[in-house]
C-alpha cells in the first residue's frame, strides 16, 4: 500500500482488515507455517492498529463483532478439514477392536502431555529460568514412564506385526498428523511449533471475543431497554402533564365565562336601574307640570271673579 493511499484510508474503512486491528488475523499468525495463509485480502498496517487503539479508548467501535465472525469462519473450515482428516484415517488404516483402540488412544494423550510439557520446558529455559524449566523436566520423566506402561498394554493387545505400523491421529487444535510412536523431539517440535501455538492464539482469541461481544450486546440492549423506560416515562409524565394544562384551560375558561356572566348581569341590573331612575325622574317632572298647571289655572280663575 503505498504513501498516499495509506493517508487517505482510515482504520475505519471496509478495507481494513478488522482482525488485524484487533491482532488476531489468520494471515499474521500463520504466516511462515505449513499452513500459510498468504496475504490477507484486506488492509494490514500497524499504524492503524495504533490509531484503532486510540480511538478505542474514548469510544466502543465494537469492532470484536467483524473480527469474531472472521475467526470463527476460519475455526470452522479448520474444524471442517480435521473431521475429513480422521474420516479418511478411518478408512486406511486397519480397524482395530474398540478395547484396542481405548489403548491407542491412551498412548496418545500421554505422547500429547509429553509434547506440551517439554515445549514449555523449552520455553522457560529460552526466557532464562532454568529452575522451572527443570521442574517441567521433572514432571516429562514421570508421564513417560505412564507413556511406557501404555504401550506395553497397547502392545500386548495386538500381533507384533500390527503394533509395528504407525497409528495416526488429527491433532483436534492444528488438524496435524501425530503418530503413536513418535518421539519426544516429534512431539516437541509439534506442541511447541508455531503452527500449534498460532492456532492456540487463534482459538483462544476466538473463545475471548465470543466473550467480549457477549458482554457488549448485553449491556446495549441493557442500555437500549433503560433508553426506551425513560421515553415511556417522559411520554407519560407529558401526557399527565398535557392533562394538568388542558384541566388549568378549561378551568381559566370556565372562570373567564363565569366572570363575563357577572360583568354582564351587573351591566344588566346597572341599566335596570338606570331605567327606573329614568322613570322616576319622568314621573316625577310629569306630576310636578301637572301641579304647576292647576296652580295657573286656579290663580286666573281667582283674578277673573276679582275683576
Amino acid at each position: 500500500m503505498g504513501d498516499e493511499t495509506r493517508q487517505r484510508v482510515k482504520f475505519t474503512d471496509e478495507r481494513v482488515c478488522k482482525s488485524h486491528l484487533l491482532d488476531c488475523c489468520p494471515h499474521d499468525i500463520l504466516a511462515g507455517t505449513r499452513m500459510d495463509l498468504g496475504e490477507c485480502t484486506k488492509i494490514h498496517d500497524l499504524a492503524l492498529r495504533a490509531d484503532y487503539e486510540i480511538a478505542s479508548k474514548e469510544r466502543d467501535l465494537f469492532f470484536e463483532l467483524d473480527a469474531m465472525d472472521h475467526l470463527e469462519s476460519f475455526i470452522a473450515e479448520c474444524d471442517r478439514r480435521t473431521e475429513l482428516a480422521k474420516k479418511r484415517l478411518a478408512e486406511t488404516q486397519e480397524e482395530i477392536s474398540a478395547e484396542v483402540a481405548a489403548k491407542a488412544e491412551k498412548v496418545h494423550e500421554l505422547n500429547e502431555d509429553i509434547g506440551k510439557l517439554l515445549a514449555k520446558a523449552e520455553q522457560l529455559g529460552a526466557e532464562g529460568n532454568v529452575d522451572e524449566s527443570q521442574k517441567i523436566l521433572m514432571e516429562v520423566e514421570k508421564v513417560r514412564a505412564k507413556k511406557k506402561e501404555a504401550e506395553e498394554e497397547y502392545r500386548n493387545s495386538m500381533p507384533a506385526s500390527s503394533f509395528q505400523q504407525q497409528k495416526l491421529r488429527v491433532c483436534e487444535v492444528c488438524s496435524a498428523y501425530l503418530g503413536l510412536h513418535d518421539n519426544d523431539r516429534r512431539l516437541a517440535d509439534h506442541f511447541g511449533g508455531k503452527l500449534h501455538l498460532g492456532f492456540i492464539q487463534i482459538r483462544e482469541k476466538l473463545d475471548q471475543l465470543r466473550k467480549t461481544v457477549a458482554e457488549k450486546q448485553e449491556k446495549r440492549n441493557q442500555d437500549r431497554l433503560r433508553r426506551r423506560e425513560e421515553r415511556e416515562r417522559e411520554e407519560r409524565t407529558g401526557q399527565r402533564s398535557g392533562s394538568r394544562n388542558r384541566d388549568r384551560r378549561r378551568s381559566r375558561s370556565r372562570e373567564r365565562r363565569r366572570r363575563r356572566s357577572r360583568s354582564i348581569s351587573r351591566e344588566k341590573r346597572k341599566s335596570r336601574s338606570k331605567s327606573r331612575e329614568r322613570e322616576r325622574h319622568r314621573r316625577h317632572r310629569s306630576r310636578s307640570g301637572s301641579h304647576s298647571r292647576g296652580h295657573r289655572r286656579g290663580s286666573r280663575d281667582r283674578t277673573s271673579k276679582h275683576k
